[in-house]
């Protein structure tokens, strides 16, 4: 729906439009995305899930590493800013309470999107009985070496060290479990940005349906500046939408009613738009690259009116839909208009800041590690 689509709708019929969108969000909102993860004891997996889900191994809520494997049931780990998202740490196959034959059934094999086998050295003879169970049930798998890192340090001892030939050479010794063409992936837990993880992001984006790669996305952590401009060029795709219940609100003659209506929403979206960037003040706190106030405390209909304030002909704009409201006759469809237009412009001002934001931390983290 383009813009000259949203206004055409609002003008035709303001509580279907409503209606519809918020049909439309709620629908979106409770998609859920369900990861297996499975890979033998000592492989990453933990490690794996915590920082898929940005989380370091010492935080709350995140799956416990460093201790001898005791998964004996299938543990879910959602993610913490969006609980539909779950990765799901799955028992090794081929035990005695899990053997190889019914173990589809045991573990709950329907409800995965897809699958995520890790190792830490090489993929073995129960990874293969995985894959090919599987595949038999038409779903998708995708091979992850964990601990590439260990590897590179390792191999930089060695004299004539070439870091793409050992890559290769790893990646090859990898395969040659009797798969066709089995998708490898090379992935440092602790530096996600390096190696692979970004291309197992886009190999994951093409294979998921439409429906479930805005989740995906929602949920990713800002590894590269692709992964902030794609998280923003999502969100602006739904301003539109908000802009509409805005001008709705501001269609009922109530003094006031459209300010309160516009505010409790708008707190709602730029709180959402603050965690896809991860930008949270607990996590940024070391940093002092952050320009936007709306990053340094919850946000709250008072610091929200605060920063729409300072954001120069948005006062007018606010100010004149308000006056418009009560002129007889055109008053309410005119001030419907003003309203879609000053949230459209708020959300976009807002989410350009906070995706500047989002680059400019990724930048000065990159500067850390380097």
């Amino acid at each position: 729906m383009g813009l000259k689509q949203s206004f055409s709708l609002l003008q035709n019929d303001q509580p279907a439009a409503a209606a519809k969108i918020k049909e439309l969000m709620m629908k979106e909102k409770n998609i859920t995305l369900n990861i297996a993860i499975t890979g033998e004891s000592g492989s990453g997996k933990s490690t794996f899930v915590n920082a898929f889900r940005g989380l370091s191994d010492d935080d709350k809520g995140a799956a416990p590493t460093g201790v001898k494997e005791t998964t004996s049931e299938v543990t879910p780990y959602p993610h913490p800013n969006y609980p539909n998202v779950t990765l799901w740490d799955l028992p090794g196959i081929g035990s005695t309470k899990f053997p190889a034959d019914k173990y589809p059934e045991l573990v709950g094999f329907e409800k995965f999107d897809f699958f995520i086998i890790i190792s830490a050295d090489r993929f073995r003879e129960n990874d293969m009985k995985l894959s090919q169970e599987i595949q038999r049930m038409k779903k998708r798998f995708y091979f992850v070496h964990s601990k590439i890192d260990e590897d590179i340090r390792a191999e930089k001892r060695k004299k004539n060290f070439n870091k793409e030939r050992t890559l290769t050479k790893i990646k090859d010794g990898l395969r040659g479990l009797g798969i066709e063409s089995p998708q490898v992936f090379l992935v440092s837990s602790f530096e996600l940005r390096l190696y692979d993880f970004s291309r197992l992001h886009q190999t994951l984006d093409r294979d998921l349906p439409a429906h479930k790669r805005d989740v995906l996305l929602r949920a990713m952590p800002n590894i590269s500046p692709e992964i902030i401009r794609k998280k923003k060029q999502a969100l602006k795709s739904k301003v539109k939408y908000w802009a509409i219940l805005s001008a709705v609100g501001a269609a009922v003659p109530v003094p006031g009613l459209s300010i309160a209506v516009d505010a409790v929403l708008l707190v709602g979206v730029v709180t959402d738009y603050v965690h896809v960037f991860g930008l949270d003040i607990w996590s940024l706190k070391r940093l002092s690259v952050i320009t936007s106030p709306l990053v340094t405390a919850e946000i709250s209909i008072p610091l929200l009116l605060k920063v729409i304030a300072q954001l120069g002909s948005i006062a007018a704009l606010i100010a004149a839909e308000e006056t418009t409201r009560f002129i007889p006759i055109i008053g309410i469809p005119v001030s419907a208009g003003l309203s879609f237009t000053t949230t459209y412009k708020i959300l976009n001002l807002i989410l350009d800041q906070l995706a500047e934001d989002a680059q400019k931390v990724f930048e000065k983290t990159q500067d850390q590690v380097m």
